[in-house]
């Protein structure tokens, strides 16, 4: 069976880039009909959260990314005990000593020497009682010890990788408060859980080829590993400043739609086009992670509003009834109205901009060269309540008595019922004016 997992940490909120991480685990075993675990790696006790956690959890909801197990790492802190004690014993796991001022120097002499600044296993040379005394001053470090051999595996997107173990250094598994880290605990995780694919970041390409090694010393085989690019701004610009304003919280009052987002997110960075789906099926059912690609992927959030417009154009009443309702629009009149705005609304908000423009009247925008011209259609309107052939009837008779034709008729007198240069066609939206302050 597929299983997949998406593990962000609770230390904040999630943005534009763990959604995609989610979106693609979430599909891929969904397509599979296979097995998403929502996992919270939250071993780090001053940084994780639980409104964190809970926020997590409601974007997901918001977006319809359900998961089939709830999983923290902060419950499963027995397991990862024991497994460091199998590498212990298997001679893979050691302890070293450095502050980080004193690893920070090793890295500056490294690199001035023209070497890679990878950890020089000083540690492997202290005797007992040298380990006994450097105890007794600072904590120690717990760090995996590598084979310097090269770590192959062919990746879901960038295809087949090999990293010279020799060049990275030996990771820190255990903290020397005893914090357990990343690179053990989703080992032990998927290894447990049976994750069979594991999509994420570029940016983790390395942690990969370590976690490889680890799975192997703890007798595991590994599962298939994906990365996909990391996003940038439209001008290939880092996104990392700007992903404050991209918070799926924020999206989410802003009022962006949630297919309108997923759309948008499963199809970023691939050869295929923008698809606007109605439902996750639909975008499960035309992923395929062949199509991606390892360029950086340039993510423009100017794209969410109208798609969100888009897809809002195309929902039936009874996909809006709930907003309609929120609006104030009676039911009788809902279908009817929301015939008459969908096109013109970006957001469901909208819909009660165009109800209350509807009921409450529009402050009239008149150019000064029309005054006249509207004073004199407004004698011509018939009284309220108005039908939808009201409009047709109305600028006929206006076109009659001022010689006025097309845009120079219609726009004054649109502007005048509405406040605005554009929005629902006219005819439908007459039936549900009640107020009209250009009447005086």
């Amino acid at each position: 069976m597929t299983v997949t997992r998406f593990a962000p940490s609770p230390t904040g909120y999630l943005h534009v880039g763990n959604l995609r991480t989610a979106l693609f685990n979430y599909l891929i075993a969904r397509k599979a009909g296979g097995t998403f675990i929502l996992r919270l790696d939250d071993t780090d006790p001053e940084r994780s959260k639980p409104e964190f956690a809970d926020a997590i959890q409601r974007d997901l909801e918001w977006l319809g990314l359900t998961w089939d197990r709830l999983e923290r790492q902060s419950d499963r802190l027995e397991r990862y005990a024991a497994a460091t004690d199998e590498l212990r014993e298997r001679g893979r796991f050691y302890e070293a000593f450095e502050t980080p001022t004193e690893l920070d120097l090793k890295r500056k002499k490294q690199l001035n020497m023209g070497k890679p600044p990878v950890y020089d296993r000083a540690a492997l040379d202290l005797s007992a009682a040298e380990r006994d005394a450097l105890r007794e001053t600072r904590p120690g470090h717990w760090r995996f010890l590598l084979e310097h051999a090269r770590i192959a595996w062919t990746d879901g997107i960038l295809g087949e990788i090999s990293i010279d173990a020799a060049s990275v250094s030996d990771p820190v598994l255990i903290r020397g408060d005893g914090q357990v880290l990343y690179t053990l605990a989703s080992v032990v995780d998927d290894t447990d859980m049976g994750v069979t694919h594991v999509v994420r970041g570029s940016d983790h390409v390395t942690n990969t080829a370590t976690q490889i090694q680890i799975m192997a010393a703890l007798g595991h085989d590994h599962p298939e590993f994906a990365h996909h690019s990391l996003l940038t701004g439209p001008a290939g610009e880092a996104l990392s400043k700007r992903l404050g304003t991209l918070a799926l919280k924020d999206l989410r009052e802003q009022g962006v739609e949630p297919m309108a987002l997923l759309s948008l997110m499963a199809r970023l960075g691939a050869s295929q086009p923008v698809e606007l789906q109605d439902s996750l099926d639909g975008l499960a059912d035309g992923f395929d992670m062949s199509h991606f690609g390892a360029a950086p992927t340039k993510f423009d959030a100017d794209d969410l509003m109208p798609l969100t417009a888009r897809f809002l154009s195309m929902q039936p009443y009874d996909a809006v009834g709930g907003a309609l309702r929120e609006a104030g629009v009676p039911d009788a009149s809902a279908a009817a109205f929301w015939d008459a705005v969908r096109d013109n609304v970006t957001t469901r908000a909208d819909i009660a901009v165009w109800w209350d423009i509807c009921q409450n009247g529009a402050e009239p925008a008149i150019d000064p060269d029309d005054q006249t011209f509207v004073a004199e259609a407004m004698t011509l309107l018939p009284a309220l309540p108005l039908a939808e052939t009201t409009w047709a009837e109305w600028t006929q008779a206006v076109k009659s008595a001022t010689g006025r034709k097309g845009k120079a008729l219609f726009q004054p007198l649109r502007k005048a019922l509405t406040g605005r240069a554009n929005g629902p066609e006219m005819a439908k939206l007459m039936p549900h004016l009640r107020v009209i302050k250009a009447k005086g």
